[in-house]
Formats: C-alpha cells, sequence, structure tokens
C-alpha cells in the first residue's frame, strides 16, 4: 500500500514538473473602475551587470479600496536568460482584471501598455542577452558605462501615451501576437522574493496609493527593490493625466488639516504618515495675488516635503547604527523617533495655519 502511494506520488511530481509553469497560483483581481494613468519619471540608473527593469504599475489593495504605485525598478534576473514581462489590467466582462508578470525566456503580452524603457507596448527593446551576459540599450536605458561594459546602442520610435489598461472605455487596442501566443507556453517563473517583499512594502506605504497622490506618486521607481529612500529614488514629475475615482473615494485636499493625518494619532516615522495634502488654492479675486499666494504655498509644501525625508533618512541611519543594539536601546530609540516624528508633524501644521491666516482675505480682495 505505502509503495502504490509513493509510486503514485512520483507520478503527480512528474505531471507538475514537466507541466509548464505558465500560470504560478495567481489570484484573480478585478475592480470596477480603471487605474490612474501612467506616471511621467525618470528610470534610475543601473546598479550592475545583470540587472533587469522592471516598470512601475498601478496595483490594487481590497483593504484600503484603492490603486497604489509599486515603483519601477531594477530587479537580478532569477536565471541567465530570462526576462521580465509586465503585469497589466484587461477590460474583461464588465470589470477591470489583472495579470500578473512573468519571468521567462521570451517576453509575453502585456496589454499593448507603454511602460517606457523598452517596454513600449510589444516585446522589449531595452536589452538582450547574448553569450551568458546581458547587453543594454542604452538608448532607451539608463546605465554608467564605466561599470557596465555591455552596451549597445538602437535608436527606437515611440508613440508617447499614458494609458494604464487595455479594452474599455479609453483604453489600449491591443491583441496578442503569434509571438506572444508562444512565449505563453514557455516556462515561467513569478515575482522573486525581492520583487514580493518590494510590493508589500509599497502597498503598506500610504504616499503610494492613488487616492492620496492623485496618479503622481512620490516615489515613482527606485534604484534597488524595496529602496524607498536615498538618490536613487525617483519621484513622478507629473501625473499621466486627471484622476477621476469614483465619488465614493476618499483622498480630497483640505486647508488647515494636519500636516501628517489624523490630529490623535501619532507615527512612529516620517514614511508611517499620510502624504502631504496641498492646501485649498488661493481664490482672492486678484488673479496676481492668487499666483503669489500659490507660489507661498508651494514652496512650504517643498520645505515640508524635504523636511520628512531627511528626517526619514536620519531615522533610517540610526537604524542602521543599533542593529546589535538591545531590546532596551532599541525601545529608547523608537520612542525618540516618534519624538522627533511628532514634533515635526506638529511645526508642520502650526507652518500651514500661519500662512492660511495671512493669506486670509481682510475685508475683501487685496489689490
Amino acid at each position: 500500500m505505502r509503495k502504490a502511494v509513493f509510486c503514485c506520488a512520483v507520478l503527480i511530481a512528474l505531471a507538475v514538473l514537466s507541466a509548464p509553469t505558465t500560470s504560478f497560483a495567481q489570484i484573480r483581481i478585478t475592480v470596477g473602475f480603471g487605474p490612474p494613468a501612467l506616471p511621467v519619471y525618470e528610470q534610475p540608473i543601473c546598479p550592475g551587470d545583470g540587472y533587469i527593469w522592471t516598470p512601475g504599475y498601478w496595483a490594487w489593495d481590497p483593504d484600503a479600496d484603492d490603486y497604489y504605485w509599486v515603483p519601477g525598478t531594477w530587479v537580478l534576473a532569477p536565471e541567465i536568460g530570462f526576462l521580465w514581462t509586465p503585469p497589466w489590467w484587461g477590460w474583461d466582462g464588465g470589470v477591470f482584471l489583472f495579470h500578473e508578470g512573468f519571468w521567462g525566456p521570451h517576453i509575453g503580452f502585456y496589454g499593448g501598455i507603454n511602460y517606457g524603457f523598452g517596454y513600449f507596448g510589444v516585446g522589449f527593446v531595452g536589452g538582450r542577452w547574448d553569450g551568458g551576459h546581458f547587453f543594454y540599450n542604452r538608448a532607451v536605458a539608463n546605465i554608467n558605462v564605466v561599470n557596465i561594459h555591455n552596451v549597445y546602442n538602437e535608436t527606437v520610435n515611440i508613440n508617447v501615451n499614458h494609458i494604464s489598461y487595455n479594452g474599455g472605455e479609453g483604453g489600449i487596442v491591443a491583441r496578442p501576437s503569434r509571438e506572444d501566443e508562444i512565449a505563453e507556453h514557455d516556462r515561467h517563473i513569478g515575482p522573486i522574493a525581492a520583487q514580493t517583499e518590494h510590493i508589500s512594502a509599497a502597498r503598506g506605504n500610504q504616499q503610494l496609493r492613488a487616492s492620496f497622490n492623485h496618479g503622481r506618486p512620490p516615489i515613482a521607481a527606485t534604484g534597488r527593490p524595496g529602496d524607498f529612500s536615498g538618490h536613487d529614488v525617483m519621484a513622478a514629475r507629473e501625473a499621466g493625466g486627471e484622476y477621476h475615482p469614483p465619488a465614493n473615494r476618499g483622498g480630497g485636499t483640505g486647508g488647515a488639516r494636519p500636516a501628517g493625518g489624523e490630529p490623535n494619532r501619532t507615527f512612529t516615522h516620517p514614511n508611517e504618515m499620510p502624504p502631504l495634502e496641498h492646501m485649498e488654492k488661493p481664490n482672492t479675486g486678484d488673479a496676481n495675488l492668487d499666483k503669489k499666494y500659490q507660489a507661498q504655498q508651494d514652496r512650504l509644501f517643498a520645505k515640508q516635503q524635504q523636511e520628512r525625508q531627511n528626517l526619514q533618512q536620519k531615522q533610517e541611519q540610526e537604524h542602521q547604527r543599533n542593529q546589535s543594539a538591545s531590546q532596551e536601546q532599541r525601545q529608547q530609540m523608537e520612542q525618540r523617533h516618534q519624538q522627533q516624528t511628532q514634533h515635526m508633524q506638529e511645526q508642520h501644521t502650526q507652518q500651514r495655519q500661519q500662512l492660511q491666516q495671512r493669506q486670509a482675505p481682510r475685508g475683501g480682495p487685496r489689490r
């Protein structure tokens, strides 16, 4: 009996191993409204030989009932000869269906979406494998030739658009080619551990939620997976288009609301705080005065954003220096970080309130 069970198990295992791994326990994710347009951002420099660019995309968080941006990043290929096919959203049966990305020897269909940096809707022109080495196309990839010598230049004609989904109203009109269908039967590998951790970190970062950043994520791309601070982090230059989620969605703007979110909630680190919200646009009736006030608001917003980043970086450096510290020492450090973050939060709220008071109209529009 045991022998029969063992033989049966072996046969099942062989059948699983021999089958193409096109599906890798994908979960069906559907959403009733489409993702925001793809933001405009720069690609960070490639960190080293063998890294493949994986473009940013909008994912869905059912717990928050919101889209969130997964920053583009450079990832070491799991196997020599493997390339990354990006995930994509497609209109399917009255809903938007998410198609997971995968690694494989050929690029598959990714909805015709123009993710940029070599992924222009069909295939991949950002580089190629040759003799066990990956060669980068400098025409579309940000490469430091001092560190990486296996490069080439191949000009690519690009039709620029920022549409983030296939099918439906306003979506990309594209269908899989014969090559795409052939690639579908290759041996595939799902996102590797570094990518899943990267996705998890993005999901937990409120700044990356569409209802907060309105399609313009402050962390659009990173040099390495999960690295959301430092000089290799690229913010979006602009949103790819206006974002209009359903009316019951969150993420409005407010005048002098607390700069760090809920007034009664405390945060230990700046990256746990909701993103800064822009103050209500000036409307004094004087166009020149409104322009002046808007510039003041923009300067304060940029200053506070930079102070958040500086404090976050300072606290992360302290974390790294105290990795071998005792539990008591780490608790004291976290208490200190909470005090620093709370002080900054209160200071930022006060600054915004003071600016709003200075800009408040007195006795009608000023001239």
